[in-house]
């Protein structure tokens, strides 16, 4: 048994996993996750904000604490979409290794992507049928990788919930052309992944990450945020869509009432919520020209953070 710890820095979340590793399962010890907002302003300016920068840093060194305390032997730290496009990671690198002492590795967007798969599958492919198309929606990126028991193809793309909103959905709630302009973004950056990724061979469609627990949140009617509900969740694609209309459309105090959402989210699910509907509305097409029929999605907690920490095993 092997104790260690998974950290995942994106843009508007750091999130830690402190697991045991043995040689036939990982088993969860800690999850923590805190909105810091990393990615603040990282599209328009190409810098990691200096406020951005302090509240990350603090988590870190909270996380560092906690794997201390907890008697961790290994630790790894990845950094994704919004270190990767800032021109400053090297203090963000330098300000990570100095609070946990590890070095943070900022990984390609494809390698991202096969982490996520990693951890998703690794809990659902008993349970459902594969070929499997995993989309892990963050606050920067969108990853989608499609697979079996192994990633066969992976892409990633620079549209979150983060990013859309200071692209795109500044009013609240969002108007027709703000909303218009974000569909035509996603759209043009689900065109180039298509190109990449078999999405028509997609027997389960997997959705991961924030905006999309919270989206499963709405339609399960949740009036706080329950892990064990959302974790595999099966929803029907009508359902789904219908939440993610509803999410976008509202304003920021609307969000606000319901009880499952984080404050940190509030602003920015819209943008989330209209991603995943793209993606799904594409899945869909492509698997119906492909000769299938894709009625749902699945909601996963296990991802990103799981990959990482079954990466600590070799």
């Amino acid at each position: 048994m092997t104790r260690v710890a998974a950290i995942d820095c994106g843009t508007n979340s750091i999130r830690l996993l402190i697991a045991d590793l043995d040689g036939g399962g990982l088993h969860d010890v800690v999850r923590r996750s805190q909105v810091v907002r990393l990615g603040q302003g990282v599209d328009r300016t190409g810098v990691l904000a200096p406020e951005a920068l302090a509240r990350t840093l603090a988590t870190t060194r909270e996380y560092a604490e906690l794997c201390r305390l907890s008697g961790v032997e290994r630790v790894r730290f990845v950094a994704t979409s919004a270190t990767r496009d800032a021109a400053n990671r090297a203090e963000f690198v330098a300000g990570v290794r100095a609070a946990i002492g590890v070095e943070p590795q900022v990984v390609p967007g494809e390698e991202e992507a096969e982490l996520s798969f990693r951890g998703a599958v690794g809990v659902l492919a008993d349970r459902f049928p594969a070929p499997f198309t995993v989309v892990d929606l963050g606050g920067g990126s969108t990853e989608l990788v499609n697979g079996t028991g192994r990633p066969r193809a992976a892409w990633s793309m620079d549209v979150g919930s983060v990013r859309l909103t200071e692209r795109h959905l500044r009013s609240d709630p969002p108007t027709p052309d703000e909303i218009a302009a974000a569909v035509a973004d996603v759209e043009a950056a689900l065109d180039e992944a298509a190109a990449h990724v078999p999405l028509g061979q997609t027997s389960t469609l997997v959705g991961l990450a924030g905006s999309v627990t919270s989206v499963t949140a709405h339609c399960l009617g949740l009036d706080h945020y329950d892990h064990q509900r959302i974790d595999g969740s099966v929803l029907g694609v009508d359902v789904v869509l219908a939440a993610c209309d509803d999410l976008l459309r509202r304003t920021r105090a609307q969000r606000a009432e319901l009880g499952f959402m984080h404050p940190g989210r509030v602003d920015v699910i819209g943008a989330g919520a209209l991603v995943w509907s793209r993606v799904i509305t594409r899945v869909q097409s492509a698997v119906a020209a492909a000769g299938g029929d894709l009625t749902q999605v699945v909601t996963s907690e296990h991802d990103i953070l799981d990959g990482i920490a079954w990466s600590l095993a070799s």
